[in-house]
């Protein structure tokens, strides 16, 4: 006897439609199936609820389904019998886990060519955007969920587009993959740009062939059948591990993986460090063990500083003269000042609490449960959303704040603009740069809309009024000498310096510093996170844009 199934995709308004199910099915002993719970996790406790009170038949069975949630019921998951799925690892084994998807019937279907080819093709993009994974932030800036659902979309275009005997239109099937189905899951515009890059090299009538061989698919030889054997012996050549060259990746990016993988294995080992829960209850002990370090560093790092003791006052400009950029360095320092006098206040009240001088407040308790669990209090973070580890967010707010002052002095003096500056001692260097905008705007009598942003390493930028030039920015995925962008070798540093350039805004009927087809379009990031987006610059790299977009080419201001 083959028993019922059922299954209910949740989300909206499907909670009372799988509740019903739940309970019909326990009844007549069928097998029901809850997929994609971590969308609806207000309502697992009600389900939980349910389940311990139903009389269930002896075939009734409940699958679920979920990825991987903090808020997902602890008692639901120890009361169920768990099946971890995670994709293979490896491009190899990722295509060979496709193809075991597909059966010989389906790939040699309708006995065009081109059709299996274009499966294969999809394959191996299905694996390359999932592998790339591996490498984020270089290779995607965070993991994007790419399933086995886009896959089966993926393949259902091709056969649409296959059935008939004309050509196939490969600029919809980008169209489609990009904006209906794999496009759909990024969100940042330059991991979607090694998207599209890679959309024009897999589905392209000129690579779908069996004379193609290029770099990044190496020795393999694309089948010229519909065979489905001849594409399983294809995949089984290619090597256990991944060559960076598969995702069009530096030869040294192993380099920055291993950085990441360290970093990772640091915050792990804080984490295993940080002091009991119990601990943020007060402990006159555990509050001295474990936040004096806190508190020396403190001290230390204010030491011969005059920015505690600053008497600043909210800038105002009652004629409204005032540079923009002058009045945003002035705004910098006051919220520069006002945010260290203000920790330095509350670290204050801690050192008298432990020290018995100060009665214990619900402000510094919550205060001391962030640092004790080392992490950045929400209340520094809502001023300046800088790093979350307390330790480098001090050392970083008062390197700014003390950098900031000379700022002061130099746009007091009208020299702001005539040295060399560094946006990493600022706290928004994003908003630096669109005040330059505003002034350049002011000083041409034009609206902010019609001016582009330009770049140049040759000394000066045509048509820019008001040019600054800027140093210490850093590169990873690729290096530049000033003149063009070079690949990166496997005995390259994972991060270089770049020579400084010269900035500005220009009307945007100017003609540009470099030429279009010889320049690419690389971001400029806070850190190498790329979690935060400054500007993006126009930089020299003598052609072949798809090298630079999918090595992961981008800038990013020095850690201070």
């Amino acid at each position: 006897m083959i028993t019922k199934s059922f299954q209910v995709a949740m989300g909206q308004g499907q909670a009372d439609i799988a509740m019903q199910l739940l309970r019909e099915c326990s009844q007549n002993g069928e097998w029901l199936c809850l997929k994609n719970l971590h969308l609806v996790t207000a309502w697992l406790p009600q389900l939980e609820k349910e389940i311990n009170t139903l009389k269930q038949h002896e075939d009734f069975r409940l699958w679920m389904t979920a990825e991987v949630h903090p808020k997902f019921p602890t008692i639901l998951l120890q009361s169920s019998l768990k099946v971890t799925y995670e994709a293979p690892p490896g491009l190899k084994r990722n295509l060979m886990r496709t193809y075991e998807s597909w059966s010989p019937e389906y790939v040699s279907k309708t006995g065009n060519v081109v059709r299996s080819q274009a499966l294969f093709a999809l394959a191996w993009f299905h694996a390359v955007v999932q592998e790339r994974r591996m490498y984020i932030p270089q290779g995607w800036t965070k993991f994007y969920e790419f399933s086995l659902s886009d896959l089966r979309a993926g393949a259902d275009i091709i056969d649409r587009l296959c059935k008939s005997g004309s050509e196939v239109q490969w600029q919809f099937v980008h169209g489609l993959y990009e904006f209906a189905i794999y496009g759909g899951r990024v969100d940042n515009p330059f991991d979607l740009r090694v998207m599209v890059s890679y959309l024009k090299q897999f589905f392209d009538g000129s690579v779908l062939s069996s004379q193609s061989r290029n770099k990044r698919l190496g020795a393999l030889k694309l089948p010229s059948s519909t065979n489905y054997r001849d594409y399983i012996d294809a995949i089984e050549e290619l090597p256990e591990f991944d060559k960076p060259s598969y995702f069009g990746l530096p030869e040294n990016i192993e380099r920055s993986a291993q950085r990441i993988v360290s970093s990772q294995v640091i915050s792990q080992l804080k984490v295993l460090q940080r002091a009991d829960v119990k601990a943020s209850k007060f402990d006159k002990e555990v509050w001295a063990n474990e936040l004096g370090p806190v508190l020396n560093l403190w001290k230390k790092l204010n030491s011969g500083a005059n920015v505690i003791q600053a008497r600043v006052s909210p800038p105002s400009d009652k004629t409204g003269q005032e540079l923009p950029v002058v009045s945003f360095i002035k705004l910098e320092y006051y919220n520069a000042i006002k945010l260290v006098q203000s920790i330095h206040q509350s670290l204050a009240s801690l050192s008298k609490i432990i020290r018995g001088t100060m009665l214990l407040t619900s402000e510094a308790q919550k205060l001391a449960a962030a640092l004790l669990h080392q992490e950045t209090p929400l209340t520094w973070l809502s001023n300046w959303d800088g790093p979350e580890d307390p330790i480098q967010y001090l050392r970083g707010l008062v390197s700014r704040a003390i950098a900031i002052q000379t700022w002061v002095d130099k746009a007091t003096h009208n020299t702001i603009l005539r040295d060399t500056l560094d946006l990493s001692e600022l706290f928004h260097p994003d908003t630096f740069i669109n005040a330059l905008r505003q002034q350049t705007a002011r000083e041409l009598g034009v609206s902010m809309d019609s001016l582009k942003f330009g770049a140049s390493w040759k000394g000066s930028i045509q048509g820019a009024k008001i040019q600054v030039r800027i140093g210490g920015l850093l590169m990873e995925g690729c290096s530049f000498d000033g003149s063009r962008l070079s690949e990166n070798q496997r005995d390259s540093p994972s991060v270089s310096g770049i020579p400084p350039c010269v900035i500005g805004w220009i009307p945007k009927d100017s003609p540009d510093a470099y030429s279009l087809d010889d320049t690419i379009s690389i971001p400029i990031y806070t850190s190498n996170e790329r979690d935060r987006i400054v500007a993006k610059m126009e930089v020299p790299c003598g052609g072949n844009k798809n090298v630079w977009l999918q090595c992961g080419a981008a800038l990013f201001l020095k850690t201070q």
